[in-house]
């Protein structure tokens, strides 16, 4: 079975025990500092991904890290992991309950790639804007690429809309190109 899978039934399984303990935003916000810790550590990753390190080791460390900085149920519930030898998986689980909540309370994630940063006022319309389109909540962040000269670039999901100057001159010179011209 794939990592994915398996993170994303380890998520889901957290995402019920949450939803019947009522507190799946306080969850939310512990497992964004699990992600942010792990993420931050390439050490703590090699020691999660190590399968010569011992489960109670591994635990302990966990415990260690994440004891009152979590809710309890949260640190058991990867101690419960790393006993199952999924100590690995650990991260990505942390990743799909992000994923997971998300989807379930109906936020996207949405990026402007922009010629030069959007300021507040801006990302906020354009993030009301595209909300009402796709009918979900826009969690909007802004990338600057110079490069684009003008413009901007919105990517939700899959779907991406190319509103910059470099985009139109791209799509020009293509229409140039089959033209012959």
């Amino acid at each position: 079975m794939s990592v994915f899978k398996v993170a994303s039934r380890y998520a889901k399984s957290l995402i019920d025990l949450s939803k019947e303990n009522n507190n799946l935003d306080q969850v939310k916000a512990d497992m964004e500092g699990v992600v942010s810790v792990i993420k931050g550590s390439t050490e703590l990753q090699a020691v999660l991904n190590n399968p010569i390190i011992k489960t109670d080791r591994k635990t302990a460390i966990l415990k260690s890290l994440f004891n009152d900085k979590v809710k309890p149920e949260i640190l058991a519930f990867f101690q419960i992991m790393a006993r199952k030898g999924r100590a690995e998986l650990i991260y990505a689980t942390a990743q799909e309950f992000i994923r997971e909540y998300n989807e379930v309370k109906g936020i996207v994630k949405a990026e402007v790639i922009s010629a030069a940063p959007l300021s507040e006022a801006n990302l906020q319309a354009l993030s009301q804007t595209i909300g009402q389109q796709i009918n979900a909540d826009v969690k909007l962040t802004n990338k600057v690429d110079a490069s684009l000269i003008g413009g901007f670039i919105v990517k939700v999901g899959d779907r991406q809309l190319d509103e910059s100057i470099q985009g139109k001159l791209n799509k020009l010179e293509r229409h140039f190109a089959v033209q012959g011209i």
